[in-house]
């Protein structure tokens, strides 16, 4: 059974940093794209960034491009966000997310963990 965890979110004000890690299991980690993605309320759930496993590439979406930093450590099956200059914009619950390198759609989802940016 998959399963993706995601932690670390919390309150910040900002202009503060915050860091939310992702722990996968029950599938090939190192084998798969890793994503990051967030709902506002109101909002339509958004990409964020996302790595390739080999070569490592990432894509970040113009509204957090440099700001926020997506990297994974395969040994661990965690992939990380670490999100800088927080503003209150970036309020959401953030997802982690998993699809293989051969498909678009993410096949698996994590939980959420809520990140709230006061100002």
């Amino acid at each position: 059974q998959v399963q993706l965890i995601e932690s670390g979110g919390g309150l910040v004000q900002a202009g503060d940093s915050l860091r939310v890690s992702c722990l996968a299991s029950g599938l090939d980690f190192s084998r798969y794209v890793m994503g990051w993605f967030r709902q506002a309320p109101g909002k339509e759930r958004e990409f964020v960034a996302s790595i390739t496993w080999m070569p490592r590439y990432t894509y970040y979406a113009n509204s957090v491009k440099g700001r926020f930093d997506i990297v994974r450590d395969n040994a661990k099956n965690t992939v990380y966000l670490q999100m800088n200059r927080l503003a209150p914009e970036d309020t959401a619950i953030y997802y982690c997310a998993a699809r293989r390198s051969a498909v678009t759609e993410y096949n698996y989802w994590g939980q959420g963990t809520q990140v709230t940016v006061s100002s």
